[in-house]
Formats: C-alpha cells, structure tokens, sequence
C-alpha cells in the first residue's frame, strides 16, 4: 500500500475488514424469504439463512436469488476493499464470510459461508473462483449432497491459490476453508451416519 505509513496501512487493514463485515452480514436468504411469503427462514429446516435452507420452502426462485447476492456481496467487498486500499482485499474476504457466518445484526446466527466464500475466491482472482465452482458443481452433482459439495469447495480454494502463485490469498482461505468445514460439523455427522439428505429430498 504505497503512500501510507505503518499507522495508515493499519486503518486501512481495519477498515477493509470493517467494510468486508459489513457486506457480508447482509441477511439475503432471511430478507428474501419475508418478501416472498415464505415466513422467517430461522424457523424453517435448519434454520440456516443461505440458500440451501431457502431450498427448502420450495422456491427455487429465491433460493437462486439468495446463492447470487451471497456471492455477490463477497466478490463486491473484495473489489471496493481492493478499489479503495490497494492490498486490504485479503482482510475484506475474510472479514465478508466472517460477516455471513456471524452476522451482529441476527445475534451471530448466520449461514455457513459456501456461497460468499465462492464469491470472495472469484474476486480475489479468477482460476481461484473457478476452481470453487468446478469443484463445488463437480462433488453436488456427483454425490447430490449440498455439505459435500460446498465443503470440498472450501478446502480447494487455498489449494487452488497457491497452485496459481497467490500465496497470500491462501493464507486467508486457508482459515475460511476451515470456518466452513466446522460449520458443517453436524452435516459431518450425519455424512458418517449416513444420514445426511440428498438435494431434491426430505429431510
């Protein structure tokens, strides 16, 4: 961050992580399933605010709607973070899916980060993002289970980042990586009872 001095790149930092948060912490599943009449999607299946549980009303619309403007607002705090101070992206990512997950404004009962994950890789740099969405279609459509899908995504992106000479994107995905598979630690145990729904099947 050329021009700035140690205390400046530090606010800076802050502030990327700041407006990171902030983006991410936008409940879009919740907001979209009160404004197409399908209740409060905290008392509907998992109780999850992302798509998968939007999933479950049974609109497929919404459902849409709420996987783009998740990854939408992680890509997007990437790209202002990066706009505003050269560098800070990697803080903005973090600090995005941090604010999907724990969301101040649904006292920290947030989603479990997949789809702003996705976002926030395609942002940082393009073959990461690819990658996540190969990997991510490439498991749902071999195994037609969601948790799969998004957890082997996860833990592809750092791989992927440091496959194609962005270590320090790594260091950042690397940990998100494992905030998502944590997330999923019920979804795990259900995996190893075999118990774990497929897409496009009851609970």
């Amino acid at each position: 961050m050329d021009g700035l001095d140690a205390h400046g790149a530090a606010g800076a930092f802050a502030l990327a992580g700041v407006l990171g948060y902030v983006f991410g912490s936008i409940p879009f599943g919740l907001i979209l399933a009160r404004m197409g009449g399908a209740g409060d999607l905290r008392a509907i299946g998992s109780g999850n605010i992302g798509a998968t549980n939007v999933l479950r009303t049974g609109r497929k619309g919404l459902a849409a709607g709420t996987l783009l403007l998740d990854l939408a607002k992680g890509a997007a705090a990437v790209c202002l973070a990066r706009a505003l101070w050269p560098g800070s992206e990697g803080l903005a990512a973090l600090g995005a899916v941090i604010g999907h997950c724990f969301p101040v404004w649904l006292q920290f009962r947030g989603g479990k980060g997949v789809a702003t994950l996705m976002g926030v890789s395609m942002a940082l740099a393009w073959p990461i993002g690819l990658v996540y969405a190969v990997v991510w279609l490439g498991m749902l459509y071999a195994t037609r289970i969601s948790s799969v899908g998004g957890m082997s995504a996860a833990v592809a992106s750092p791989i992927a980042a440091l496959v194609f000479g962005h270590p320090r994107y790594a260091a950042v995905l690397a940990p998100l990586a494992l905030l998502v598979v944590w997330l999923h630690r019920a979804n795990i145990a259900r995996l190893l009872a075999g118990t774990e729904p497929r897409v496009g099947k009851g609970r």
